[in-house]
């Protein structure tokens, strides 16, 4: 990693621009949008062949000693009895008032030793949380995704492809030890690969050379709205609680303490006054975050990211709706998006694969 102003660049910034990436700012980074196939191509790469995303932006908090579980079982929603060393685990951190701070994946890499993974502008909000120590600087990330991920990564390291689905483990290619999880923000099949920066372009470009195509912050976005999962900033953050965001499943409720357990159980005994839910457009037109839901002449609620699904070919939407808005899935509603009136339909998530 190295700064340029007060932007960082991961280790494989150069190789980016050699390669024709539009860099833009996200979060702190100076980080690839998309390369010259385009956002949509990227995106239907991965549907339908694997793709590999740079996304060294996201933090790595490491935690170890005797402490380091019962800290993180302190401090974040999930339980972490519900799983062991060598597995992953999605789980949120939250605000005394039950609002999401941040939505993180913890690596349980062995028995007293785990990788916290917060969002890029989170880090430091995480570490403050739990201790540790930021260990983001040392390391790149890449995100290896779609249907023939595995297949294509197989011929690059054989070990790393057969990382099950949310396992995690340690594996030496050509020497060099990395740590693989079976995680992933796209809704396809795929693996994470933590490799040492000194390493990770040699690493980028085998991958490159097994066929694997390079995709942008654009597509990974595109993708995960498709895959109806949150983005931190929209469907989570602060007032989003993960009861509205349709993720009480993150939470464990037997666990005796954590921070904004007390607001969670008030809201789960009244009940949330907004729930989650996603919207698919009648055409072509985008959706776009922040817009107006209307019912006849009445606001229902907002949305939260909207974008054009390249699967679908229709504008969608993640938004919350209001509780009380007597709406629910199958009927439709009113998208004012920036003075424009789009038509749209609830609809059950995800949005990819449809369900039949």
């Amino acid at each position: 990693m190295t700064e340029t102003g007060n932007l960082k660049r991961t280790s494989l910034f150069e190789r980016h621009e050699a390669i024709g990436a539009k860099l833009v700012e996200f979060g702190g980074w100076e980080m690839p949008l998309a390369y010259a196939e385009g956002t949509v191509a990227e995106h239907r790469a991965c549907r339908h062949g694997a793709v590999v995303f740079d996304v060294s932006h996201l933090g790595t908090v490491s935690i170890q000693g005797p402490d380091a579980h019962r800290s993180l079982q302190e401090a974040l929603t999930n339980d972490l009895g519900k799983i062991r060393p060598g597995r992953a685990q999605y789980t949120h951190l939250l605000d005394d008032d039950g609002s999401v701070l941040d939505d993180i994946i913890v690596w349980w890499r062995s028995e007293e030793v785990f990788d916290v993974m917060p969002n890029a502008s989170n880090t430091d909000r995480v570490l403050a949380a739990i201790g540790g120590e930021d260990v983001t600087a040392t390391r790149a990330i890449l995100a290896i995704q779609g249907p023939e991920a595995r297949e294509r990564l197989s011929t690059v390291s054989r070990e790393a492809a057969q990382v099950k689905r949310f396992d995690v483990a340690s594996v030496v290619i050509d020497g060099l030890e990395v740590t693989v999880a079976g995680t992933g923000y796209t809704g396809e099949d795929g693996v994470e690969i933590a490799v040492r920066n000194d390493a990770a372009v040699d690493l980028f470009d085998r991958i490159l050379g097994a066929g694997i195509t390079p995709a942008g912050l654009g597509a990974r976005d595109t993708l995960r709205l498709e895959a109806g999962l949150p983005l931190h900033g929209h469907e989570l953050g602060a007032g989003i609680t993960p009861l509205q965001a349709g993720l009480s499943w993150v939470v464990g409720w037997d666990k005796p303490s954590f921070r904004g357990r007390n607001a969670l159980l008030a809201e789960r005994a009244a009940g949330p006054r907004r729930r989650l839910v996603g919207m698919k457009g009648r055409t072509r037109q985008p959706l776009r975050d922040g817009a107006t839901l209307l019912r006849g002449d009445v606001a229902v609620g907002v949305t939260t990211s909207g974008n054009f699904s390249p699967m679908l070919g229709v504008g969608i939407a993640l938004g919350f709706l209001d509780a009380d808005s007597g709406i629910s899935e199958g009927d439709h509603v009113t998208v004012d998006v920036r003075g424009r009136s789009l038509d749209a339909d609830l609809v059950p998530l995800p949005f990819w694969p449809p369900r039949s």
